[in-house]
């Protein structure tokens, strides 16, 4: 959880030959991670908005403004490091936040996209705008070393199944599907509570596998050092990608290894998690 004070290496809980899952603090976790060695560094940190992870206070997630860009910032930098030449880094964040750490990842890495992931019941809050959006962060060292632009899907009416948007003469070039652009809208930020595996937030699959899908390689390696539900190394070990993923509340590390052995017992009998 950000702001653990401890200072301890983390604790290795889960090998084998597609990644490992650690336990303990996610900067001393980074620290350990051998420099210019990852191919994906995907981070989804707590927002520092008091919600409670696991069975720890939402204190743990309420720092002082200092303390959590302190913390942030090394966290960032350390990343930084670890990315291997063309390597990219994804950030997920709320935007009052992610303009600022922008400013930290630009002085070793090249600015991407800001990716906006659209927010279907958001509320107003005080004399904000409607908050609409949060943001996605894609950021690489110098030239991205892997870029595939996905094809999604068009969006159509569930009754009569004509698009919902009106493309005009271009119909004929997306009925095989639309070039995925920096703004989604059609996912969720969050899983839906039905299919979550955890109380708190847990980002839908679909998100880490479009980040998976755009930078990453077979063999390659993906980091994560805020696993949480362990969704980022699912989409990892989907295409054939390797990880190395921590998190800080240990029941959580647990539950990372059971999606891993559920999904290998998936693949086998040709199923996929969705």
């Amino acid at each position: 959880m950000v702001g653990t004070k401890t200072t301890k290496k983390p604790t290795k809980l889960y090998s084998r030959f597609e990644g490992d899952i650690f336990y303990g603090d996610a900067l001393e976790f980074l620290n350990g991670i051998k420099d210019a060695s990852a191919d994906i560094v995907f981070l989804d940190p707590p927002f520092n908005l008091g919600k409670r992870y696991g069975r720890r206070s939402g204190k743990a997630d309420l720092l002082r403004q200092h303390d959590y860009i302190t913390f942030m910032e090394a966290v960032l930098r350390r990343s930084a490091v670890i990315l291997k030449d063309g390597g990219a880094l994804y950030l997920y964040h709320t935007p009052q936040w992610a303009y600022r750490f922008a400013n930290v990842l630009e002085e070793a890495l090249t600015f991407r996209h800001w990716i906006a992931i659209s927010m279907k019941n958001g509320f107003v809050r005080g004399t904000s705008l409607y908050p609409a959006h949060y943001a996605l962060l894609y950021f690489t060292r110098g030239k991205a070393a892997h870029f595939h632009r996905p094809k999604i899907e068009p969006s159509r009416c569930k009754h009569c199944k004509e698009f919902t948007k009106d493309y005009g003469g271009y119909k004929e070039f997306v009925k095989d599907g639309i070039n995925l652009s920096d703004f989604w809208d059609d996912l969720s930020p969050v899983r839906h509570k039905k299919f979550k595996h955890r109380k708190s937030n847990e980002l839908p699959l679909e998100l880490p596998r479009r980040v998976v899908k755009v930078s990453g390689s077979r063999r390659g390696l993906l980091v994560d050092p805020f696993a949480g539900a362990g969704t980022s190394i699912i989409a990892a070990v989907e295409v054939g990608m390797r990880f190395k993923a921590c998190d800080s509340v240990k029941s959580y590390c647990s539950l990372m290894q059971r999606r891993l052995q559920k999904w290998q017992s998936e693949r086998s009998n040709g199923n996929a998690e969705s």
